[in-house]
């Protein structure tokens, strides 16, 4: 089968925490919403309405600093058994067009539509359809993307947000790419996006210009994996059975920390990611890992396993600050600091590991057809 044959779509609700709480209260309508912590405490944004997002709130910033740039908005608790119920119906519209669906977290997926149940021969349709049902049965709206593999379906749906669909046809895939932010790829973390521009490779154009060759050496695996990618190729399947084995986050300081101190309080933030993305994606670990890689780039790890399931920020951080204690931070320079969890109970099913997602900047002059023969 051609590559280029696929038909994927990739779904990303809009504002998802945000947008339900708006559509609960509808005195909130038009109103800037945070999800997250009090204001007031250590917590981070888990979502902000557009309304919100407009003064510069975004997701996993402290909400101490989300109130100071939008004093006005109204911070809520996330209920994410009410999330997690609009995620239920939202999988059920999907899977009235295929059962190929790869879920990212509750409020993203992708989906297969090579081959569906309604039996449509072009992908646009189905993904017009789909939000059509979002929108009349949820009163929410979501976000599309259409392409031939995952990552130019992502990059599809975040082009034209927040209520968009839009289609990256193969041979509009080549000028797409070029264009791209190397930090809109996928895989690419902070890290790695500081490495490839400190090499002069900013754009999706220089990657491919780069070379897979010089790409490896300078990033490995992954180098060769994006190359591939800048040549418009991803032969990644969504896979609907694939379980997930882990919920982290991590962080690279600017430079070396020393201070103890300040690692511990850093902990409280890595430990509020961790939570929110666990109840994003419906998962209790059990198994609590902390990992710290020092200045000279040597790394350890230390765990925890406990009985039952870890469900909150507080109970985390404690045992988080507990396996720091067994490890050399503060007395040699720490480079890179990050919490897991692992050890889930079966609730619902993923991909392997929750991580940020990453925006792709508005205003990209592209000049993209809603929908032409094949897609």
């Amino acid at each position: 089968m051609d590559p280029t044959a696929r038909k994927i779509v990739h779904l990303d609700m809009d504002a998802f925490y945000a947008a339900v709480e708006q559509r609960d209260r509808p005195e909130l309508r038009g109103v800037p919403v945070v999800v997250g912590g009090s204001p007031q405490s250590r917590g981070v944004v888990c979502t902000a309405s557009y309304e919100a997002r407009k003064f510069g709130v975004r997701s996993a910033m402290p909400c101490s600093q989300a109130v100071r740039l939008c004093p006005q908005a109204v911070f809520l608790a996330p209920r994410f058994d009410a999330y997690k119920e609009v995620s239920r119906e939202l999988h059920r519209i999907f899977s009235d067009y295929t059962d190929r669906i790869e879920p990212l977290s509750l409020d993203e997926a992708y989906l297969d539509v090579t081959e569906n149940k309604p039996g449509f021969a072009h992908a646009t349709p189905i993904a017009r359809e789909i939000r059509s049902r979002i929108r009349s049965e949820l009163h929410l709206t979501g976000s599309a993307g259409v392409s031939y593999c995952k990552f130019l379906a992502k990059v599809a749906s975040d082009m034209n947000k927040p209520d968009g669909l839009t289609v990256i046809r193969p041979d509009q895939a080549r000028g797409v790419i070029d264009r791209l932010p190397v930090g809109s790829f996928f895989g690419v973390g902070p890290v790695t996006e500081r490495k490839l521009r400190e090499a002069g490779i900013a754009t999706g154009a220089d990657v491919h210009r780069s070379g897979e060759a010089k790409l490896t050496l300078l990033l490995g695996r992954m180098g060769a994996f994006l190359w591939r990618l800048s040549d418009g190729r991803d032969d990644r399947e969504v896979e609907s059975d694939r379980e997930r084995k882990s919920v982290g986050a991590e962080d690279t300081f600017a430079h070396d920390e020393t201070d103890l101190a300040s690692l511990v309080e850093f902990l409280s933030v890595l430990a509020s990611r961790v939570v929110e993305r666990q109840e994003r994606a419906g998962v209790r670990g059990r198994t609590v890992t902390v990992k710290v890689k020092f200045g000279d780039f040597h790394q350890v790890t230390r765990s925890r396993t406990f009985l039952q399931p870890i469900v909150d920020a507080n109970t985390l951080v404690q045992v988080a600050r507990e396996l720091l204690a067994d490890t050399q931070a503060g007395e040699l320079p720490v480079r890179l600091l990050g919490i897991q969890v692992s050890q889930f109970g079966v609730e619902e099913a993923g991909e392997e590991g929750i991580w940020e997602q990453l925006e792709l900047p508005l205003g990209m002059p592209l000049d993209l057809a809603p929908h032409r023969p094949g897609f």
